[in-house]
């Protein structure tokens, strides 16, 4: 794999794999993605760390061609930035769909998450994970995506007795594990198309772990 860190985001640092320099743009990000492109390499898989660093240097950029002050006064407002910031999202992943298509090459978008509530019209409201990026964005990258991965630990809520009435208390139930998620749940997303759709819901956050569930799903 190589990495393709946006400023904010530099876990890779500790990985032992190729990077480019840390990205300070949008521009940078595609400068990266087009070398990618017109490069010879062995590169087989681009991870962009992350959309939720990624959304403000889409935002700067479509803020500056608008000649808006910010995201939410470009045309006008009226949420119409958002709207306008999905042609550079769309951008990116028309080169990522390029590298695949010349390059043979896989992508993963990190993303973090937010707790978001969902109104649900069927039953009482709830909170959910969701992508950390504005809802439109979300959008767009579930439906690009031909697989959609939800990690995390397993927590156990233990209510304690604190002498002013009980307190719900978190407990990470997995020392430390941290699981895979393959399908979509109420308090989470996930899924996939094809082989992917045909994964266990759970599995360990282990690459040779992933590989062995779609060598399966695919029936070798």
């Amino acid at each position: 794999p190589v990495v393709i860190s946006v400023k904010g985001e530099e876990g890779a640092d500790e990985f032992n794999v190729p990077k480019f320099p840390v990205a300070q743009s949008f521009g940078d990000v595609m400068d990266a993605v087009g070398s990618l492109y017109a490069e010879d390499h062995e590169m087989r898989t681009v991870v962009l760390d992350s959309a939720s660093a990624l959304e403000p240097l889409v935002w700067d950029k479509t803020s500056r061609e608008n000649g808006a002050a910010s995201i939410e006064k470009v045309g006008g407002g009226w949420g119409k930035g958002y709207t306008e910031a999905l042609k550079l999202w769309r951008t990116l992943l028309d080169g990522l769909d390029a590298l695949r298509d010349k390059k043979n090459m896989s992508s993963i978008i990190i993303g973090h998450v937010k707790v978001k509530a969902v109104n649900n019209p069927d039953t009482d409201s709830y909170d959910a994970y969701q992508m950390d990026v504005h809802a439109s964005a979300v959008n767009l990258l579930y439906r690009w995506a031909d697989l959609i991965l939800f990690c995390n630990v397993k927590v156990v809520v233990r209510k304690e007795d604190t002498g002013f009435g009980e307190k719900a208390r978190a407990v990470d139930a997995s020392a430390g594990q941290r699981f895979l998620y393959t399908q979509k749940r109420p308090s989470h997303p996930g899924g996939g198309r094809g082989v992917y759709g045909r994964l266990p819901y759970e599995l360990p956050l282990d690459w040779s772990a992933f590989q062995e569930a779609v060598s399966a799903a695919c029936g070798n």
